[in-house]
């Protein structure tokens, strides 16, 4: 029987270094997800190019409306459980925007917390029935702690850990595991801001190997970089008399 893999937001730089190391599996079939039906095919082509021994199909869909998302999942279940899903989709706003501009701050709330939420919760229904398979959600470090820099990005991915946490608390003794990753700043498109000012941003294939052993393991929690377990940790336990006066 093949490994059915399902990926949500799957033309993100991230996901796709994940399909790319799940595609080199024998009997692995690939179900992409996403917006933007060419981008999807650029990826799927891609894919089936590096590895043509994996099935690779795509599903172009709104990631908002919660019939529809509903309905996506369904169908999906119809042909058997799934073993593996990866909700990956998000963008990382410009906070001076998200500032002055009510409807980017909107869009980036919605699309890196409502969105991924509603996927995840309709995979668990259908994964909870057929008590079976791995739930990963990408969250992100900045969710550990409001920061001037990027706090509605951080409160969005906030958010999506407190549902993590909920969602573990009910999958508790039973066959569905939730794995939430929380990668430290990664080298994609959507980060090549960041970049151009300087920061050292992680391989996002680094990034991408370690979650899928964190996926394959059943981690609950896992930071991507490792090394972001510490540094959030600090932060997180600053004193705001201390942690008011630093420019993160």
């Amino acid at each position: 029987m093949k490994k059915r893999i399902v990926i949500v937001g799957a033309t993100s730089a991230i996901a796709q270094q994940c399909a790319r190391l799940w595609g080199r599996e024998a009997g692995v079939e690939l179900t992409l997800i996403g917006r933007d039906e060419q981008r999807l095919g650029r990826v799927a082509a891609d894919l089936t190019v590096r590895n043509p021994q994996c099935a690779v199909s795509c599903i172009q869909t709104d990631m908002l409306d919660p019939k529809i998302i509903e309905r996506v999942v369904a169908v999906l279940f119809q042909s058997g459980r799934v073993d593996i899903v990866l909700i990956a989709q998000g963008a990382l706003p410009q906070q001076a925007d998200c500032q002055s501009d009510l409807q980017a701050c909107a869009d980036a709330l919605v699309l890196n917390s409502l969105s991924p939420v509603l996927f995840a919760e309709a995979f668990a229904m259908h994964m909870l029935n057929a008590q079976h398979g791995t739930l990963a959600l990408i969250g992100s470090v900045a969710g550990d702690r409001g920061r001037k820099s990027n706090y509605v990005y951080g409160a969005a991915k906030g958010l999506v850990e407190r549902y993590a946490q909920g969602l573990q608390h009910r999958m508790a003794g039973t066959g569905v595991k939730l794995v939430l990753i929380k990668p430290g700043p990664t080298d994609t498109p959507m980060t090549a801001h960041l970049k151009a000012q300087g920061v050292k941003l992680a391989p996002v294939e680094k990034v991408a190997q370690q979650m899928v052993v964190a996926i394959q393991k059943g981690q609950p929690t896992v930071y991507a970089p490792g090394k972001w377990w510490l540094i959030m940790m600090i932060i997180k336990h600053l004193p705001a008399v201390i942690f008011n006066k630093l420019n993160i």
